[in-house]
């Protein structure tokens, strides 16, 4: 029989015998992911719990946000704020930070979450999930401020999602690879169930939201009508379309099998880079991605390596397996070539 790896000693010999991790992250990872597993817990009560329907609010975004949404943002608070390993969080649903309060001892990490990522789709009964990406405090003795949090990507030190479907499963990077841990209810742990996720740098499945078709800038029309051509087009192959509209879940996808997920800049709203938040979505996600042999651009240039001017920056991404992705970013970079 084979032994059964939780998430706690998976973690423990990361940071005793690797020597990756402090034992302080260790524990804030710990602590995410037990909120994660009340938030699980939630929304497996669906109507029962009577956690379904709208709050009747709007978030910083503009969006109108779900019971679920709102549940989900002071679950991750309540959970971190105590333990002494934080300074401040940020979530997509608040529009300023959340400082730990001066009743608790104040760590040295800056905790970032979209708390329910896809939360459309809470009423369908489609998987949705939570994101969260970890930064250190700078190294300043002084108050946290919200410009502390204004990090590029690179500088992340711990990023990972949970995504609630049929099963309950946690994926997790600390710099060194790739795990994913699936939520065992007998138990109440998480257990490792996958090391070292590898994505395909092939594939013959795109993810975008093909109603936008007429708002694309070039680049991405010529990469997404070459794909339709199929084999008998420049492509060779034939390609499947997938699109779950939760972020989440469509990198599930591309974790477990490959493909390529696009949500682009668009010419509905022009002086926006892109709908996706740069700090709580594309950031923990381009890393997982990299982590995991793939590769995630905002069409020019590599995710991870924008600088963020402000907490609700939005971008535009292109992630998944590489040689596609690579492909739509040497497509904008020839238009742009021309255009100049």
């Amino acid at each position: 029989m084979s032994k059964t790896i939780s998430l706690t000693r998976y973690l423990v010999e990361k940071q005793r015998v690797d020597g990756h991790i402090p034992a302080h992250l260790r524990l804030l990872i710990e602590v995410v992911a037990r909120a994660c597993k009340r938030i699980s817990l939630a929304i497996n009560k669906g109507a029962v719990g009577g956690v379904l329907g709208s709050a009747g609010s709007e978030n910083v975004q503009g969006e109108v946000q779900k019971k679920l949404d709102i549940i989900a943002n002071e679950v991750l608070i309540e959970a971190n704020e105590w333990g002494g390993h934080l300074a401040a969080m940020a979530s997509e649903e608040m529009e300023s930070i959340h400082v730990v309060p001066n009743r608790y001892p104040q760590g040295e990490y800056l905790l970032l979450f979209d708390p329910l990522d896809g939360s459309s789709n809470i009423e369908v009964n489609v998987s949705i999930g939570t994101i969260f990406s970890v930064l250190h405090m700078p190294e300043e003795s002084r108050s946290v401020q919200e410009k502390d949090f204004l990090q590029s990507g690179s500088r992340q030190v711990a990023a990972g999602y949970c995504i609630y479907g049929p099963q309950t499963t946690l994926v997790l990077t600390v710099g060194d690879g790739v795990a994913s841990f699936t939520l065992d209810r007998e138990q109440g742990s998480f257990v490792l169930t996958q090391d070292n996720l590898r994505i395909p740098e092939d594939t013959h499945e795109f993810a975008i939201n093909m109603s936008n078709m007429r708002h694309w800038d070039a680049p991405v029309r010529r990469y997404i009508d070459e794909c339709l051509q199929g084999k008998d087009g420049p492509r060779g192959k034939d390609f499947n379309m997938r699109w779950i509209a939760s972020m989440v879940a469509d990198v599930h996808r591309i974790m477990t099998r490959g493909g390529i997920f696009m949500y682009p800049w668009d010419q509905r709203e022009p002086d926006k880079p892109g709908k996706l938040r740069l700090m709580y979505e594309a950031n923990p996600m381009a890393w997982l991605i990299e982590q995991a042999g793939g590769a995630a651009t905002n069409g020019r240039q590599r995710i991870l390596d924008v600088q963020p001017q402000k907490l609700h920056e939005r971008v535009s991404v292109i992630l998944g397996s590489k040689n596609e992705v690579e492909r739509v970013t040497r497509y904008h970079q020839q238009a742009d070539q021309t255009q100049g």
